[in-house]
């Protein structure tokens, strides 16, 4: 037979467990509740959604927009300028990420094309998306260069002569498949979308190419 203090304690104890429950419940359903608000506010708009984000590649930098140059006047070419026969287009082949292989990948096709490949190598930054780099006299170079692939970012730099730069980005769109190049010999090139005069431009400084003594940013290129 229990005494009637033992009784007490353990409804005493099994009130507090009660109490504590629903604290518990309480905070779990406040949590579920404030969720649902904010989920709602982000399907409606109300709010942006905090991870509504571009996905970056780890180590690739975040890259800065630049305005593109429309293409130049040419001489003898008055409804404007035409594509660069392959072979006079010179393209220095240079990785700017951490995959291993993709300047000799992107060699054995635009070679196959005609592309004259000055070289491969590095260069001592990462970058997400590849770009084509170019002074202004490779300009029509450039935009040649760049009508095979599906997308690709024109950056004028302070360089002279006609040779141009092709950086490979760690998420790199590879070229289209030749039937898919949007070019012919006898129709103009198209200027780029919001392209400006390349005299309006500033061009960013060139970027040199990677050697020994940048230790960790020198990578197989091959």
């Amino acid at each position: 037979m229990t005494s009637p203090g033992y009784d007490q304690a353990r409804v005493e104890r099994r009130r507090r467990e009660h109490e504590r429950q629903a604290v518990v419940f309480g905070v779990l359903i406040a949590f579920l509740a404030v969720c649902g608000i904010f989920a709602l506010a982000v399907y409606s708009g109300a709010i942006s959604s905090p991870f509504n984000r571009p996905f970056m590649t780890v180590g690739a930098s975040a890259q800065k927009t630049y305005p593109v140059p429309c293409l130049p006047a040419v001489e003898g070419q008055p409804d404007g300028a035409l594509p660069i026969a392959y072979t006079q287009v010179e393209v220095r082949l240079l990785n700017a990420s951490t995959e291993t292989g993709l300047a000799g990948a992107h060699e054995t096709v635009l070679a196959e094309r005609g592309f004259t490949i000055l070289e491969k190598g590095n260069v001592p930054l990462m970058l997400q998306e590849s770009e084509i780099r170019f002074g202004t006299k490779g300009t029509v170079q450039a935009y040649t260069l760049a009508a095979h692939f599906p997308t690709m970012r024109l950056v004028l730099d302070d360089r002279g002569g006609k040779a141009i730069d092709l950086l490979i980005g760690a998420d790199f769109d590879p070229p289209l498949d030749i039937e898919d190049v949007d070019l012919a010999a006898d129709q103009p090139l198209q200027n780029a979308e919001d392209c400006v005069p390349a005299d309006s431009i500033e061009p960013e400084q060139r970027v040199k190419q990677a050697t020994e003594d940048d230790g960790d940013a020198v990578r197989p290129a091959k």
